[in-house]
Parts: structure tokens; sequence; C-alpha cells
């Protein structure tokens, strides 16, 4: 196997040294401002588990076309003047997806620790109900 110049583990660190990062019991206070929006990155299958209620869903894979207001696949969500606070399962697709977004001249924040420890510090969780 090729040796990689960077691997996933540094990516993330080097992502995590330069974005703001945000810890769970924080983020858990702000859930129902009106001024940030929490963006779950996760896979559908993942977010079908659980989610925090309000969450808005955007896939690691089409963020930063999402973002892009010259992008033909933008979404007015990214337009509004809000506090955005990405998340995923362990904190390190988030912590990558803001990284790259900073370097687009998008601000945002990610949740440190992502979604795994979210219900151990007592964080509302909505389950979507199961389709027919």
């Amino acid at each position: 196997m090729t040796k990689l110049k960077i691997t996933a583990a540094q990516m993330v660190a080097n992502a995590r040294a330069r974005i703001k990062e945000i810890e769970t019991n924080d983020l858990i206070k702000m859930i129902e401002d009106p001024e940030v929006v929490i963006v779950d990155i996760r896979d559908i299958r993942e977010r079908q588990r659980g989610h925090i209620p309000g969450s808005a869903h955007a896939p690691r894979g089409m963020i930063e076309f999402w973002v892009d207001p010259d992008s033909p696949y933008h979404k007015e969500i990214f337009s509004q003047d809000k506090t955005f606070v990405f998340h995923c399962a362990s904190g390190w697709r988030s912590a990558i997806t803001v990284a790259t977004l900073q370097d687009m001249g998008f601000e945002a924040a990610h949740l440190r620790e992502g979604f795994s420890t979210w219900t151990d510090h007592s964080g509302p969780v909505e389950v979507p109900k199961p389709r027919d």
C-alpha cells in the first residue's frame, strides 16, 4: 500500500486547530436559539436512528455545493445570516467540513464530540417515524 502524505486523523487534528469547536452541553443550551442552525451531516441511515430536533440535514458529500450560492445545488438555508453549527457522529467529518467551509469563506462551528455523546449529556433526540 502506498504511504499517505497525511492521515485522516492528521486532517482532523489540522482542522480542529483552526476552527471553532462547541461542547455538547453548550450546544444543548443553544438548541432553542432561532439564530442558530444545527446541521447534521451524517448519512441518512445514521440520522434515522435519531437526530437533534430541528436540525437541518445536509449530506457530507453535498455540503460545499449546497453552501455555495453560485452552485446549481445551492440551498437557501445557507444564505441566512445565522450561526451554523455542523455535526456528525464523532466530530471527525464535521471538523473537516467546517475547515473546508472556512476555506470557502463560510463561517461555521462544529460539535466537538459529535452526536455520539449527545444523549449522554441529556440532549433531546427526535426519532423519525418508520415509513409504511
